[in-house]
């Protein structure tokens, strides 16, 4: 049987060494304001960067190249984009006529990133990226400085891709044949890159497509032609998949690209820097006859290169603007209030924005037919980088907790909405979110005449009920209550044949030989009716509201009997149900963690953590933090034990039952995410309990495989190994945004108790303090129109809470967290003697007393 996984430091190879690289200390980019940063400087050209804006970003190796990599379009996945199309393959520099670098140091601040290049003779040289928003645009910024005077020829090399980000290497169509030849020129000193024309296949759009290349300064010689890929000329050449490809290319046979060098004399005085920008810039444009993509590049193009210097400042600021919100103090856990702080960057890289969108339904990659409808915006969170940066539901739903938690409220209002409205125009009105939207308006899955996901259906609502919570948005509530209605009667309409109230379909977990009925559709379809019937409550809905309960109650009371597995030394609920009998699956996917997770609001408004049972959910969970289910980084997609799966058990058991499906060691963020808030949900908050998978996460920021400061997708795990020891082409996300569900949701909501019903102007702060951890303290947390401040502290037999609102309310509830046999001697508010609630819930025993809704509130609680 397994044994236990202890805490222990979360590292691994040469720690101490990547330990030292790693500063976080404000630094300067060019003149922009303070910036936190991290830093690594070895094995560089191994690890991917990722610098965003809302228009565009860049994808490339933190030596300053651009490999070919990525996996959806095998190669051309990175570079230079302004979605929905990709502008170039990368640009390298020159310094009379030697290229600069590859680079000795990376950086990460925050919104752009900095690499040290090697310099000679007395100059220094580093490289600046970043992307400003609401440009399409990309600048790159080097700052040389001299010790003596300095007269240098600099050079820019630049190669296009001009290509859609739909369709992919192996859709119908492909790449292969969707993308066409690019045309190079120079015009007014810039490198012109454009493609036209309609590509070969029916439905296809024509389309006038452009990058520009270029610099403030004018340059003194240029050249065109076909390669022009800096140090990576002549590049290795990855064919198109599925052929076997190298370990590493330059580009690959999908590429049509062209090039181009623009050449600049440049003097630099001694004792001085100066700093030459760079912009890349794009337009697009489709239809019958498409507009002048040459003359908006040039627009985008001259906009950026206008002040790059007050755009750095304006995008850093910002950002530092973001990190105001949320301002945390956990003197216990220094490591876990780090990683936070660069979720909160992580979000904001991740919003992007497409327009003119043209909706068609691609039914999985089959089928490619005329659009049915176009959507003038999207802006939304982008899920990962670079192979999924576009609109995805669950992505967005799991996120959704750590935007509001970190007070940026305003991306996930928008990724809801434009979930909503491609959902809309996709699939009429009949209620199904769909699963997985390019940037160009191609839904990939999630169309009416596709299997699912049901899971993001029943999801939808509860995001929406979330953020109508903590933004107090009723205009917000009215636009998309009746999508979300109908998001929980097309379920009950259309994926419920046999009637037992669990509905069929997929769920999160999207592999083979799973029963109909899956465990998170269930778990969040209860959840969905709950949030629904709140939402219909404050609107005053009732027959909404009584038609949500009742088969919420349903479910709840039938839930423990059909879904317990609980036999053969398995102490977990079933992943999925076989129909006609219901009959129990258990496969030890990380779904088997959902009960525990989620939160339901009753039909009182009365939130309970957990839906699972406290016998069956604390079983659960200890279980899950064995070694058949938990490694140092965090919780397996499939767990270990005996299984009929070729390849036998690689891992230690925790029970005796044999599954049909392998283990996969794969550690996703998002499953050691679920497992955190479950653990939370039931008052775990220990070393060995919680703190193991908040850490974790926050670990692969701080001490990265690859970008500091960005957590990826998947963690260094068995199965998978490292992102950085595997080829570009084949590698998980370097930046993945539902990862921070694990890090700012535990803490604000769970540690910090901030439980806001900003719908109806009511707060109720009720903190549960890690052991060890005291005190704790969270300020400017974002609530409606205003915010909140609250510090936590427990002692041997004191537990004190203060909060201070600087919003309107019309009730405030503060409290704090016991532990279950905890017996209250004294309750003071203000240091008077008040009445008291006491609520048993999962988490403990929960004291609570209504507080004034002005100025400092002080509970203290005071226990035999």
């Amino acid at each position: 049987m397994a044994s236990s996984v202890r805490s222990r430091p979360l590292a691994w190879g040469l720690f101490t060494a990547l330990a030292l690289l790693l500063s976080a200390l404000p630094a300067s980019a060019q003149g922009a304001p303070d910036s936190p940063t991290l830093s690594v400087s070895d094995r560089l050209e191994e690890r991917r960067y990722v610098v965003t804006g809302e228009r565009a970003y860049v994808v490339g190796t933190e030596d300053g190249r651009f490999p070919a990599m990525g996996f959806h379009t095998r190669g051309e996945m990175g570079g230079v984009w302004s979605p929905p199309i990709k502008l170039l393959d990368g640009l390298w520099f020159a310094v009379d006529g030697e290229w600069i670098g590859p680079a000795t140091r990376f950086t990460s601040g925050y919104g752009y990133v900095r690499m040290e290049l090697p310099g000679r003779n007395g100059l220094t040289i580093t490289r600046t990226d970043f992307v400003p928003d609401g440009l399409r645009a990309a600048l790159f910024g080097l700052t040389f400085g001299a010790e003596t005077d300095q007269s240098l020829t600099l050079e820019v090399d630049a190669h296009s891709e001009l290509m859609g980000a739909y369709p992919w290497g192996e859709t119908t169509p492909s790449q292969k044949t969707y993308n066409l030849e690019d045309e190079v020129s120079v015009e007014d000193g810039r490198l012109v890159f454009r493609e036209r024309g309609t590509p070969p296949h029916p439905n296809a759009l024509p389309h006038d497509w452009a990058a520009v290349v270029g610099s403030s300064l004018e340059p003194v010689g240029s050249e065109t032609g076909e390669g022009f890929r800096g140090p990576q000329d002549p590049p290795v050449i990855c064919p198109a998949s599925p052929e076997e490809a190298p370990d590493r290319c330059d580009d690959t046979a999908y590429g049509k690209g062209k090039g181009g060098q623009l050449r600049y004399e440049i003097t630099v005085p001694a004792g001085d820097t100066r700093t030459v920008w760079f912009a890349v810039a794009g337009a697009d444009f489709d239809g019958e006859s498409p507009a002048d993509a040459v003359a908006a590049a040039i627009e985008e193009h001259e906009a950026a290169l206008a002040d790059p210097e007050a755009l750095l400042e304006e995008k850093v600021s910002e950002r530092l603007a973001l990190a105001g919100y949320t301002r945390l103090d956990l003197p216990g856990d220094r490591r876990l209030e780090r990683g936070i702080e660069w979720s909160k960057q992580n979000l904001a890289d991740s919003v992007q924005a497409a327009e003119d969108l043209e909706i068609r339904e691609t039914n999985a990659g089959k089928n490619y037919p005329a659009p049915e409808g176009e959507l003038d915006r999207a802006r939304f969170l982008g899920a990962g980088f670079p192979d999924y940066q576009w609109l995805f539901a669950t992505d967005g739903e799991y996120t959704a907790f750590a935007s509001v938690a970190a007070g940026q409220f305003e991306p996930i209002k928008d990724h809801l909405r434009a979930l909503r409205d491609v959902s809309e125009i996709d699939n009429g009105r009949s209620g199904k979110v769909v699963h997985e939207v390019v940037t160009d308006g191609s839904v990939y899955f999630g169309s009416n005449a596709d299997p699912g996901n049901t899971d993001e259906t029943a999801k939808f609502p509860s995001a929406v009920a979330l953020v109508w919570r903590w933004t107090g948005d009723d205009a917000f509530l009215e636009e998309m209550y009746g999508f979300a209605r109908r998001n929980m009667e097309y379920i009950f309409r259309e994926l419920d044949e046999d009637g037992d109230l669990w509905p069929e379909g997929l769920g999160n977990v999207e592999r083979e030989g799973m029963g109909e009925e899956k465990l998170d559709v269930a778990v969040y379809t209860m959840r969905g009716l709950y949030d629904l019937a709140d939402m219909a409550r404050s609107r005053g809905d009732k027959e909404t509201e009584r038609w949500a309960v009742k088969r919420a109650r349903a479910m709840e009371r039938r839930f423990e009997r059909a879904w317990w597995f609980g036999r053969e030394g398995a102490a977990q609920y079933a992943d999925s149900l076989r129909n006609p009998e219901n009959g129990q699956v258990f496969q030890r996917h990380w779904i088997g963690a959902t009960p525990m997770e989620v939160e339901l609001v009753d039909r009182k408004g009365e939130t309970m953590p957990g839906l699972a049972s406290r016998e069956h959910g604390l079983a659960a969970l200890r279980e899950r933090e064995l070694a058949c289910y938990t490694d140092r980084f965090g919780m397996y997609h499939t767990g270990t034990g005996p299984t009929e799966a070729e390849g036998g058990n690689p891992g230690p058991s925790c029970d005796e039952h044999v599954s049909e499906v392998p283990s996969e060691r794969n550690i996703f963020t998002l499953n050691t995410a679920i497992m955190a808030v479950g653990e939370g949900n039931y008052g775990r908050l220990g070393e060995d309990q919680q703190r193991h998978y908040t850490d974790a996460n926050a670990a692969l920021q701080l001490i990265p495989d690859e970008q500091p400061g960005a957590m990826p997708e998947i963690a260094p795990s068995p199965d998978y190994g490292r992102s950085i020891d595997r080829p570009l082409n084949e590698r998980a996300m370097v930046l993945q945004a539902w990862g921070a569900y694990g890090t700012i949701w535990p803490v604000v909501h769970q540690w910090l108790g901030v439980r806001p019903d900003m719908g109806r102007g009511e707060l109720t702060v009720v903190p549960q303090v890690p052991e060890g951890s005291s005190p704790i303290s969270g300020e400017n947390i974002r609530l409606g129109e205003g915010s909140g401040s609250v510090s936590a502290e427990r002692g041997r037999n004191t537990y004190r809470t203060t909060v201070e609102p600087d919003v309107p309310l019309e009730e405030l509830v503060v409290g704090h967290t016991l532990p279950r046999g905890a017996k209250v001697r004294s309750v003071r508010l203000n240091g008077e003697r008040v009445r008291y609630e006491v609520e048993e819930t999962n988490r403990g025993k929960e004291v609570l007393v209504e507080a004034g809704t002005e100025g400092e509130q002080e509970v203290v609680i005071r226990t035999r």
